[in-house]
């Protein structure tokens, strides 16, 4: 008899969680247990690096990553959760496709999360980086500014970022060259504009005292615009209203306004945090639902014994899916007491400040400075561009290797 894992999501925990399929060798189970991974599309897509202005790497083939290690994937989407019959139901994108239940003996839902849009007439029509499509709608609206023909206007080489945490952050720092490309392009001369608005009254002060100096040295460097203690009343296609009257003309507005966990979570029936996400214990199971685990942004876990809960971060979902997908192996193996306990008491944030580098803190308060400039963008350049990903050379053994179920150390400087 074949038991099977189901995967729920194609992200950094759904995609580690899958790979942990390397433990079915460990256990002895071989082809008796079958891993399925569902989601929506054929790419893992790496979301911190959205803001980027190159997104030639940021997707990779999951055939490439699960192929090899000899797991399913179902491009669909799951509608539905059945924890008593132990099924999900599924749905492809074909347009005349209906519904079908798939089995499983074991779940591991790392459905992700997405962009916590506020409730603000217009603002559905702002850009935002929270997803590959949604990064690539942007750079293609910034290439459309570089068109000569368009008319003059005021606003036209203005972007208004909503949201100061550390995706508006980036992208702040980023947009001002973005801008200047495509009015170089178009042939103008107007000066270009980049404004960030955050509620707090200081911008990137959630980032910590110790984080400040650079944070402020490199926005002044990019010629950011920072509106502290503001609250958008509304947006269209030239321009941002404030709560306090005041109007931004802007052609281009992203909103950069936090996330939450994925409704997926609302099916299991339990109660969720503020931000949506279901509570996990030690080993990341769903307590008092036998045979589901949870991992990533639509889980909150003990990140120590202090009382911090993880992040929605794959400093925290790479980990979590490696070790729900292995205890989910344990259980099918009949060894429960050999699961691993999640634990991830090192927390560390690298924040790119575009040109100007970057900063690196470390501690929950981000209280210490590790680094920051050219050597602490050093470090998030390895991040971005290698740490985080999973072995692209369709390499069997490496791919398992990598999904050990283990806690990688702080990045070095």
């Amino acid at each position: 008899m074949v038991s099977r894992i189901v995967v729920i999501g194609g992200g950094f925990a759904g995609l580690w969680a899958a790979a942990a399929a390397r433990a079915r060798t460990e256990f002895g189970l071989g082809d008796r247990l079958a891993i399925t991974v569902i989601a929506p599309d054929a790419f893992h897509v790496v979301r911190v690096r959205c803001y980027e202005p190159d997104l030639s790497a940021v997707r990779v083939p999951l055939d490439d990553v699960l192929g090899p290690i000899g797991v399913e994937r179902r491009e669909e989407r799951v509608i539905a959760i059945d924890p008593a019959a132990r099924t999900v139901s599924v749905k492809s994108g074909a347009p005349c496709a209906g519904a079908e239940t798939l089995a499983y003996d074991r779940l591991i839902l790392a459905a992700g999360s997405a962009l916590r849009r506020p409730d603000v007439p217009g603002i559905d029509g702002a850009f935002d980086v929270d997803t590959y499509a949604g990064a690539q709608a942007l750079a293609t609206h910034l290439d459309r500014l570089g068109d000569s023909t368009l008319p003059e206007q005021d606003g036209r080489w203005t972007a208004v970022v909503i949201g100061g945490g550390l995706v508006g952050l980036e992208l702040a720092c980023e947009l001002p060259a973005r801008l200047a490309a495509a009015r170089n392009r178009a042939g103008a001369a107007g000066p270009v504009r980049t404004i960030l608005i955050d509620r707090a009254p200081e911008i990137g002060s959630a980032m910590g005292a110790a984080a400040m100096p650079a944070i402020r040295q490199a926005l002044s460097a990019a010629g950011v615009t920072c509106i502290g203690g503001a609250r958008v009343r509304a947006l269209d296609r030239t321009g941002v209203t404030l709560e306090d009257g005041a109007r931004l003309p802007a052609w281009t507005s992203v909103c950069a306004t936090g996330m939450r966990a994925s409704p997926l979570g609302e099916k299991l029936g339990l109660p969720r945090d503020a931000l949506g996400r279901v509570p996990v214990d030690a080993f990341l199971a769903v307590p008092g639902l036998a045979d589901i685990y949870a991992a990533g942004d639509i889980a909150s876990a003990a990140a120590d014994d202090a009382g911090h809960r993880t992040v929605m971060s794959c400093q925290h979902a790479r980990p979590m899916g490696r070790l729900a997908g292995y205890n989910a192996v344990c259980d099918l193996a009949g060894r429960p007491e050999q699961r691993l306990r999640f634990a991830a008491p090192d927390y560390v944030t690298v924040l790119d400040l575009g040109e100007w580098g970057a900063v690196y803190t470390s501690g929950w308060d981000r209280g210490t400075l590790v680094s920051s400039g050219a050597a602490a963008k050093a470090t998030k350049r390895i991040i971005n561009g290698t740490r985080i990903y999973p072995p692209r050379d369709r390499d069997a053994a490496a791919i398992l290797a990598a999904a050990a179920p283990i806690i990688q150390a702080p990045p070095a400087t």
